[in-house]
C-alpha cells in the first residue's frame, strides 16, 4: 500500500486559463469518482504514474487544488498542466514519513523544486514520552510549523543567490 504525499497547488494565469484548468480538475474529479482511481489530464500520457487522487478544492476557490499523489509528489505531471494552459503554480507537497516536504514553483517557465533533506529534519526531536517537538530551544506540539520554518529559511537562502 501507497503512502499519500499530500498536495496543494495555485496555479495563476489569465482568467480564461483558470477556468479551463478549474474545468480540468472538475472533469478529473467526476472520473476518479465513477471509475474509482487516480486520474490524468488526457493531453497527459500514462506512462509513468503522477495520477491524481482524492481531488478537492474550496467552494469558491479558482485556481487551488488539493488532491493526494501515492509516494511523492506530481511535479512533472503538473508542470504539463501549466505548459499546456501557458500558467504558472505554486506546489506544496508532504509525506512526512519519508521525509518529503517542499515547494515546486514554476513561474516564467522555469521550474524551481525546493525541498527538506535529512540534514534538515535533524534539526528538531520528537519526545515520545512528552509528545512534544523541540527545536532551537523551544518546544512545539507539532511538527508543522517547525517544518514550514526550516522550508521558508531554505527558500529564503536559495533566493538570494
Amino acid at each position: 500500500m501507497a503512502n499519500w504525499c499530500s498536495n496543494t497547488i495555485v496555479f495563476e494565469g489569465n482568467p480564461e486559463a483558470i477556468t479551463g484548468i478549474q474545468e480540468l480538475f472538475q472533469a478529473m474529479k467526476n472520473k476518479e469518482e465513477s471509475e474509482e482511481q487516480g486520474q490524468l489530464p488526457e493531453f497527459v500520457p500514462n506512462d509513468n504514474g503522477g495520477y491524481f487522487f482524492n481531488i478537492y478544492w474550496n467552494e469558491g476557490d479558482e485556481g487551488i487544488f488539493q488532491y493526494e499523489t501515492k509516494w511523492s509528489p506530481n511535479i512533472e505531471i503538473v508542470q504539463k498542466i501549466a505548459e499546456y494552459y501557458q500558467v504558472d503554480f505554486v506546489q506544496d507537497y508532504e509525506e512526512i514519513s519519508n521525509l518529503v516536504y517542499g515547494r515546486a514553483t514554476f513561474s516564467n517557465k522555469l521550474l524551481m523544486d525546493i525541498y527538506l533533506e535529512d540534514e534538515d529534519f535533524e534539526q528538531y526531536h520528537y519526545d515520545e514520552e512528552t509528545d512534544i517537538y523541540h527545536f532551537e530551544g523551544e518546544e512545539h506540539e507539532s511538527d508543522s510549523e517547525i517544518l514550514e520554518t526550516l522550508l521558508e529559511r531554505k527558500i529564503v537562502n536559495i533566493n538570494s543567490f
